[in-house]
C-alpha cells in the first residue's frame, strides 16, 4: 500500500453548471440557501405541466453564447449547455487555453439532441420529399456533445459522448477516473447535459405514468413521497475538471482543502421490465458496495448521501431499501436537489455531485428531506452520490474532502 507521500489523487480542480439553480456558483449556492425552486408550468398538449427551466440569469448566459458565435445557434440546446458548463469548469481549474489544451472529455446525455431531432423530424414528416439539410445528421448525433466542447476549448485528447440513461454523468466520472489512473491522461472533463423539455420527451415520461400531477407552485417534485409519483423533468448541465495529482502537486495547491474522487462504484440487476426495478434496489446495493470497497471505506465512514430519488414511488423506495441494507439503522444525512430542479436525466448525477461539493465545503444551508440543516450542523468528509437508470444500471460516486498535511482535518 502506498504511503501518503507516494499517493496520487484524482482531484476535482473545478466545476461548472447551468440549471434552474443558476448559471454561476454564486447564484447556485444562493438558490440552495434560499430553497428557491425552478418549476414553472409549461403547456403540453393543452395541459399545464410542471417543468424546471434553467434560471433567467443562466438563460441570458446561453443567449450570450449564441450571439458570440453564429455556429453555436445551430447547435442543440443540450450542447450549448455543456459548452457553458465546461467553460466554467476549465476556468475554475485554472487550466490555460492559450495553447491547445491537453485534456480528455467525456460528457454524456440520456437523450442527446432531442430538441433539434424533434424539430427536423417534424419538418421531414410534413414534407418528406424535400431534401434534408446536410446539418441534420452531424447536429443530432450524440457525439457532437463532447466534440463541440472540445472545439470551443481548443482541447486535444480523447472525446467521448455516451448515454447510460440517468446514470450517464456518474459513469462519465468512472470513465474519466479510469483514464487518469491508467496514466493515459492527466486531465479529464466529465459530466452530463440534458435539454429534454420538448413535446415528445415530456410525452414519453407521461406515458410511463410517473409524471407529477401537481402544479409548479405546489412543490411538484417530492422525493421519497410514498403516496404519489412526483417525477418532474428539468434541464441543465454540470461538468467537472478532474486532474491526477501527486502528493507534492496536491500540497502545492493554493487552497488548504480539495475534493478528490475516492471511488465510482457500478451496479446492475436484471430488470423485471424495461422500466422496472426490484424492491430491494439490488443495483443500488451493488453500486454502493463496489464504491465502498474501491475507496477502502466502511458504511460508517459515509457522512451524507445525495440521493437519486427522482420522485417515483417504486424507485425511491427501492433506493431507500438498498441504503437500509448497506447502512442498517445508522444515521445518514440524506439530501436531494430534485425538490428544486426536478430530474435532469443524464445530467442529474453531475448536478447531484455539484450539490455534494457544496455540502463538503459547507457553501450553503442545504435542504434536507426531513427539514433544514445549517452549515455548521454537518461537515461531511466522505459523501456518496447515487444515480440509476433504465435497464437496471446504477452508479455510486464517493467524494472525499482532503486537507493538506499541515492543515487540520485530514
Amino acid at each position: 500500500m502506498k504511503s501518503r507521500g507516494d499517493q496520487e489523487w484524482i482531484v476535482v480542480r473545478g466545476m461548472g453548471s447551468i440549471s434552474g439553480l443558476g448559471g454561476t456558483p454564486e447564484e447556485v449556492y444562493a438558490s440552495y440557501t434560499s430553497g428557491k425552486t425552478a418549476f414553472t408550468n409549461l403547456s403540453h398538449l393543452g395541459i399545464d405541466t410542471p417543468v424546471a427551466l434553467i434560471s433567467l440569469a443562466a438563460e441570458n448566459l446561453l443567449q450570450d453564447l449564441v450571439r458570440e458565435n453564429p455556429i453555436y445557434a445551430s447547435l442543440d440546446r443540450s450542447v450549448q449547455l455543456a459548452i457553458l458548463a465546461a467553460r466554467q469548469a476549465v476556468a475554475q481549474a485554472g487550466w490555460t487555453t492559450d495553447e491547445e489544451l491537453p485534456v480528455g472529455i467525456n460528457i454524456g446525455s440520456s437523450r442527446g439532441a432531442t430538441g433539434l431531432f424533434e424539430h427536423f423530424h417534424a419538418d421531414f414528416l410534413k414534407t418528406p420529399e424535400k431534401r434534408l439539410s446536410p446539418a441534420v445528421s452531424p447536429s443530432t448525433t450524440l457525439g457532437n456533445v463532447a466534440s463541440w466542447v472540445a472545439n470551443d476549448l481548443q482541447a486535444q485528447g480523447p472525446l467521448i459522448s455516451h448515454s447510460v440513461t440517468c446514470s450517464t454523468a456518474l459513469q462519465a466520472f468512472a470513465n474519466g477516473v479510469a483514464w487518469l489512473k491508467s496514466g493515459m491522461a492527466k486531465r479529464f472533463l466529465v459530466g452530463g447535459t440534458e435539454a429534454p423539455l420538448t413535446p415528445f420527451t415530456i410525452a414519453q415520461m407521461k406515458s410511463i405514468g410517473i409524471y407529477s400531477k401537481f402544479r409548479a407552485d405546489e412543490n411538484p417534485c417530492r422525493p421519497l413521497n410514498k403516496e404519489h409519483n412526483t417525477f418532474v423533468l428539468g434541464e441543465g448541465a454540470a461538468v467537472f475538471a478532474l486532474e491526477r495529482m501527486t502528493q507534492q502537486e496536491f500540497e502545492g495547491l493554493r487552497r488548504e482543502k480539495a475534493v478528490v474522487v475516492a471511488a465510482v462504484g457500478m451496479g446492475y440487476e436484471r430488470s423485471p421490465s424495461k422500466t422496472g426495478i426490484s424492491k430491494e434496489g439490488l443495483h443500488f446495493q451493488a453500486a454502493m458496495r463496489d464504491a465502498l470497497q474501491q475507496a477502502n471505506l466502511s458504511h460508517a465512514d459515509i457522512d451524507a448521501i445525495v440521493l437519486h430519488a427522482p420522485g417515483t414511488k417504486a424507485g425511491d423506495a427501492a433506493e431507500m431499501n438498498a441504503i437500509l441494507s448497506i447502512f442498517g439503522e445508522d444515521a445518514v444525512n440524506f439530501f436531494s436537489n430534485k425538490i428544486q430542479i426536478g430530474h435532469t436525466l443524464g445530467a442529474s448525477g453531475a448536478l447531484s455531485a455539484e450539490m455534494g461539493m457544496g455540502l463538503l465545503f459547507s457553501h450553503f444551508n442545504a435542504s434536507r428531506l426531513q427539514g433544514t440543516i445549517a452549515p455548521d450542523t454537518i461537515q461531511p468528509t466522505h459523501l456518496m452520490v447515487n444515480a440509476a437508470g433504465f435497464g437496471g444500471n446504477a452508479a455510486s460516486l464517493i467524494l472525499t474532502l482532503l486537507a493538506k498535511e499541515n492543515s487540520i482535518g485530514y
